[in-house]
């Protein structure tokens, strides 16, 4: 990463005997996976832009055990949770921030019957904090003109009621923000919770990201955001399979509004 972008971790602060503002919890997909790479760097911007003191653990991050769980493996889920809330507690963490609504959940909702009790909140929300406390401003009209949709992960959305915060920080790109005929409670899941991504669609069904991704071209969008990296996955994939490859873009919210 460049110097812009430098990244610290809760050990150099400790070091230090300071205390981040946040914890940035990046998650397995913000970590690994190529494109979620981009949503992690585009947050950090955003961070930097507002001069935000934040670390991440780093190497000491390990997945919050939410797919073992959702699996029934509920034994490797306490096992991977009660060593993520060791490392936590012991740097005294308070607040997280995370661009995954898996790992929003599962640390806000299931990590505190193990002793992990902590301020949760996802992406969407701090940089909607951030507006309104007048560190974070959008100085252009990078996408005045532009139709956005914005797809509601099941996590976010359903789960936890996080409806309004994306669609406050979509308005601020002054971008015309339209609404799938399925939204909020009602929202079509993209697949990837419900593990459609490992496996075919049932024989005579369509694909459930090709519909979701359906709903969203009926809004004639220029961009679908999200706030999610498993749901870019898939609605990127379902902009394949509908061919608008070269017509229409799907972007995190962080990338939006590090873009502007």
């Amino acid at each position: 990463m460049s110097e812009q972008l430098k990244v610290p971790t809760m050990a150099e602060f400790m070091a230090e005997g300071k205390q981040p503002e946040i914890l940035f919890w990046v998650g397995s997909a913000g970590s690994y996976d190529d494109r979620a790479k981009k949503i992690t760097k585009a947050f950090v911007k955003v961070l930097h832009k507002a001069n935000v003191d934040f670390a991440v653990l780093g190497t000491e991050e390990s997945n919050t055990g939410d797919v073992a769980k959702r699996a029934g493996n509920e034994f490797l889920f306490q096992m991977q949770a009660v060593m993520n809330i060791e490392v936590l507690n012991a740097y005294e963490v308070k607040r997280i921030v995370t661009c995954d609504p898996h790992s929003f959940n599962c640390i806000k909702n299931e990590y505190p019957s193990l002793g992990g009790n902590y301020d949760v909140i996802h992406h969407t929300q701090y940089i909607q904090e951030l507006m309104e406390a007048g560190r974070l401003t959008i100085e252009g009209n990078t996408y005045k003109g532009k139709r956005i949709t914005f797809h509601d992960p099941c996590y976010l959305g359903r789960a936890n009621k996080v409806y309004d915060a994306p669609r406050n920080v979509l308005k601020t790109t002054n971008a015309t923000l339209t609404e799938m005929k399925r939204h909020k409670g009602t929202a079509l899941c993209c697949g990837a919770g419900g593990a459609q991504m490992f496996k075919d669609a049932e024989p005579g069904n369509k694909e459930i990201n090709v519909l979701r991704t359906e709903d969203a071209l009926e809004t004639n969008p220029d961009i679908i955001a999200t706030g999610c990296p498993y749901c870019n996955t898939m609605m990127t994939d379902g902009i394949k399979a509908k061919e608008k490859e070269g017509t229409v873009t799907v972007l995190d919210v962080a990338e939006l509004i590090a873009n502007s």
